[in-house]
């Protein structure tokens, strides 16, 4: 008898005491007993509570909802938590919302089904939660931003690192430029220069006027290695401004067929023996806008490859042509040609054909040349066939001089 009413008196304790709110209600929603913390919670005495649906505990918004919860629970009664990845929000008399956290248990009494929940306020650890995601967030924002200033910082750092990569690479070009001329510079300047020693030498010896062949011969084979050496100072004074940018093109208006004519004369000493050079300059008009110095660099070079390249007694041909929006260069040789497993090589530096070993060359010419027809926004192409010859087709645009003209 002592242990019953102990215990009855421990559970009402229990009930008046603990500072969760607890309201006990029959299957219609009617709260038929509540305890001090429920009251203090929802701000009702325990009359006004007993008067009241369970629903109107609840945001108006929300009741028809947890009615159909309500008849569920019913239907199937079991100890849960509500509200599971959900907000629960009750009312208070003076209809102030506030989120809770509620756990739903029952009992039955003669088969009557009654529904147990106990409530607490979790307004204070709401607030810190919302203060918690607020300081996420705002970490998150720092985190972003710091991200994208080191992305910014390893951004510049590898742009710098492929500058310093590029210049290191330039460099080494440049090195390997250098050591190529100074190992070709023995083969291809001493060549032409035993030619005029000995031609000099050998001049001074023919006195008379029977000697006066002997005497042409040799000053012609002095001018032809005189202007050989000023070919291959040229090209290795050019390589090297148009690896350090110094070179752009400078468009003046001049005369194209005196160019023409002029560059023909000038490689006639370079010719072989019973080498003919046919020519054909077409167009009405004779005056373009272009780099003078550059499109006679572009003559010479092409020029000088097929005389080299060309045997004895064979022909090489220059075209020229001017229309109102282009001009043509075509130079054709009848020479050894290029090697079709080679082609894709040929405007490379100190590219040599496997079968112009034996042919004295820098392997620069073509380099610049093609380099010089993009400063004048042109564009070159060739034809070649092994033993039969190879075609040069350079086209660039007729630009009036009285037109803004800007190279990139």
């Amino acid at each position: 008898m002592f242990d019953m009413e102990f215990q009855q008196q421990s559970l009402n304790a229990l009930f008046t005491h603990t500072s969760e709110g607890i309201i006990i209600a029959n299957s219609a929603g009617n709260i038929i007993r509540c305890n001090p913390s429920s009251e203090k919670l929802f701000m009702y005495t325990n009359e006004q509570l007993l008067q009241l649906k369970v629903e109107d505990l609840i945001p108006r918004t929300l009741r028809q909802k947890h009615i159909e919860h309500r008849h569920d629970f019913k239907q199937n009664p079991h100890s849960r938590a509500m509200g599971k990845n959900i907000d629960l929000l009750a009312v208070k008399s003076d209809g102030t919302e506030f989120p809770v956290e509620i756990s739903l248990s029952y009992f039955k009494k003669e088969s009557e089904l009654f529904a147990i929940a106990f409530i607490i306020d979790i307004t204070e650890r709401k607030k810190v939660e919302n203060q918690i995601k607020q300081l996420n967030a705002e970490l998150e924002l720092k985190v972003e931003e710091r991200t994208k200033i080191l992305k910014e910082a390893l951004n510049e750092l590898e742009i710098s690192k492929q500058k310093l990569a590029s210049s290191l690479q330039r460099e080494i070009d440049l090195n390997e430029m250098k050591s190529r001329f100074v190992s070709m510079a023995s083969h291809e300047f001493r060549t032409p220069l035993s030619a005029i020693l000995s031609s000099a030498s050998l001049i001074s010896k023919y006195t008379t006027t029977e000697d006066d062949e002997k005497r042409l011969k040799h000053i012609n084979r002095i001018k032809s290695s005189v202007t050989n050496l000023t070919l291959i100072l040229n090209d290795f004074l050019s390589v090297g401004k148009l690896e350090e940018g110094k070179i752009y093109a400078n468009y003046a208006m001049f005369n194209l067929f005196d160019l023409h004519t002029e560059c023909v004369a000038e490689v006639q000493v370079l010719k072989k023996e019973n080498q003919q050079i046919i020519e054909d300059f077409k167009g009405e008009a004779t005056q373009v806008y272009l780099d003078k110095q550059m499109v006679k660099n572009i003559y010479l070079n092409l020029l000088s490859n097929a005389i080299k390249f060309t045997d004895s007694h064979k022909t090489i041909s220059l075209s020229t042509s001017i229309t109102e929006t282009a001009i043509e260069i075509i130079v054709s040789d009848e020479g050894i040609g290029i090697p079709n497993d080679e082609q894709h090589k040929l405007f490379e530096r100190f590219y040599r054909g496997k079968n112009a070993f034996n042919i004295q060359g820098t392997g620069l010419g073509l380099n610049i040349v093609s380099k010089y027809v993009e400063l004048m926004n042109g564009t070159i192409r060739f034809e070649s066939e092994l033993n039969i010859g190879t075609k040069f087709y350079i086209t660039l645009p007729n630009k009036p001089a009285n037109e803004d003209y800007f190279i990139n």
